[in-house]
């Protein structure tokens, strides 16, 4: 079937498009032959080395643990910077210059700078200038680190976001008498989360996977962390970065999923309930036009 936009692929095209298939997936079987091949001549391969992960012993002690930190970094970043971001994306955009330069100076120095060199400054400033304890002040240190950068990031989105609307949106609201305020909050805001969610999604796995960085650098001891002590007591190095990174990989595969599912259930929201209005719907809502198109179009019906 062709179209405007795609055009049904003729019979080289179709011998072509099968051909490239039949050699992609012979790359594949090769790939995961050579990489099977190489571990099992390594001794990767062993149950004894994912054995393991089979116990409970390796989840309570080590893996859980880790992951529960993980999570509580992450949605603690999360919850402080989705908002926050929000407030200096939407100041970007203030009639007031002071306010706009402020927040684009803010913005602009923490998406500058690294987010573990935002960590290592965190966490020296909590240790010097507060009463934070020596075990909280990793999670502090992460969590600051987090929303300073994420924060920034999610700034520019929401900012983008928004300017990516019609202009008529805004100046219909204006021209029916809402104020700047209620326009952002009511019509231009909801319009633009939708917009916006993939990149904001993007955004908040980086976040789950920074956490990371806080148990190389400042003994932070989440998911990564702990498997180093996990990997040190089971000698199974490899096995452990496997185990990990299937961890990660399906914690956010969950956020995503999540996200996607949400983003549709608010596009399906926002779509028309498909009702025809009346006339005597019309009068309903608009009295004033009874005497005028109304009256005008049942006398040419008579007519």
């Amino acid at each position: 079937m062709s179209s405007v936009l795609y055009d049904t692929p003729g019979p080289r095209a179709k011998r072509r498009n099968v051909l490239i298939t039949v050699v992609f997936f012979a790359a594949l079987v090769a790939l995961v032959w050579w990489l099977w091949r190489t571990l099992d001549d390594k001794q990767q391969l062993r149950w004894s080395l994912w054995q393991p992960f089979t116990t409970s012993e390796a989840w309570t002690t080590y893996l859980l643990p880790g992951l529960v930190n993980t999570l509580k970094a992450a949605a603690l970043s999360m919850v402080i910077a989705l908002p926050l971001g929000a407030v200096f994306g939407i100041a970007r955009l203030s009639d007031h210059r002071s306010v706009r330069i402020v927040a684009g100076v803010v913005v602009e120095f923490f998406r500058a700078i690294p987010v573990l060199l935002l960590m290592l400054f965190a966490n020296e400033f909590y240790s010097r200038y507060t009463q934070v304890t020596s075990d909280d002040r990793p999670l502090y240190a992460v969590v600051t680190a987090l929303v300073l950068y994420n924060a920034s990031v999610l700034a520019e989105v929401v900012q983008a976001g928004i300017l990516a609307l019609p202009r008529g949106q805004s100046e219909a609201a204006y021209a029916i008498g809402l104020r700047k305020g209620q326009t952002m909050t009511s019509i231009l805001l909801p319009q633009a989360v939708t917009a916006m969610l993939p990149a904001i999604v993007s955004q908040l796995v980086v976040i789950v996977k920074d956490t990371a960085l806080g148990g190389v650098m400042i003994g932070f001891t989440e998911l990564l962390n702990q498997r180093g002590t996990f990997a040190a007591n089971y000698a199974n190095v490899f096995a452990s970065f496997v185990g990990v990174a299937v961890i990660y990989i399906v914690l956010n595969f969950a956020l995503t999923s999540f996200a996607s599912w949400l983003e549709g259930r608010l596009r399906r929201s926002k779509r028309g309930t498909g009702a025809v209005l009346g006339a005597e719907d019309m009068e309903e809502l608009n009295p004033a036009a009874v005497g005028g198109t109304f009256a005008t179009g049942a006398s040419d019906t008579a007519f």
